[in-house]
């Protein structure tokens, strides 16, 4: 049920969201060039690595430039980057993902694989049990707010009591937080 939910739901966003990506697409390009889409490689299901895809918020070739991760003041992140990053707009191609099958629209985040060293190794098999998803408890209730505890603990809380209710409300918690209503 919950994948072909995925599929569905997936599909009419990217056909209602189509005129909107490729606005995005041009003002990437236009900035800063081609690729207008960056591919990452995350962690998914089962510990399967896979490509997951975003607009490109930096400069080409960023990782060669600076650190791994970025900070609010990055001069890496164009401008045109800096607010797709704030609208979350610089999401939306991992509606592919979802339809690839590598992704949910709900789940914890996938992270990198450099990053299964911060886990203990119960919560990194339990976290990778599921499919990752575009948006998930911790992004619907804290988002970057939170610590990471609190963003772990929300993840394994998905996980252990996820269920179609779950999964329509963190959808629609995840919308309230992107049209600036806020998720509480």
């Amino acid at each position: 049920m919950n994948r072909m939910l995925d599929i569905v739901i997936a599909s009419a966003a990217l056909v209602a969201l189509s005129p909107v990506m490729l606005v995005v697409g041009a003002a990437v390009a236009a900035e800063s060039g081609r690729p207008v889409l960056f591919r990452q490689v995350r962690v998914g299901r089962g510990g399967r690595p896979f490509g997951m895809y975003k607009f490109r918020s930096m400069v080409r070739d960023a990782a060669s430039l600076g650190p791994y991760h970025t900070s609010d003041g990055d001069p890496r992140i164009t401008r045109v980057g800096r607010f797709i990053r704030r609208t979350s707009l610089d999401e939306l191609p991992q509606l592919l993902n979802v339809l690839k099958g590598d992704m949910s629209l709900t789940g914890p985040r996938p992270d990198v694989p450099q990053q299964e060293s911060l886990y203990r190794p119960e919560d990194w098999r339990l976290r990778c049990s599921v499919r990752p998803g575009i948006t998930g408890l911790a992004q619907a209730l804290v988002r970057s707010e939170g610590t990471p505890e609190q963003r772990l603990e929300l993840d394994l809380r998905y996980v252990r009591d996820h269920d179609l209710a779950l999964d329509l409300r963190i959808l629609w918690l995840t919308l309230g937080r992107l049209s600036g209503k806020g998720a509480n």
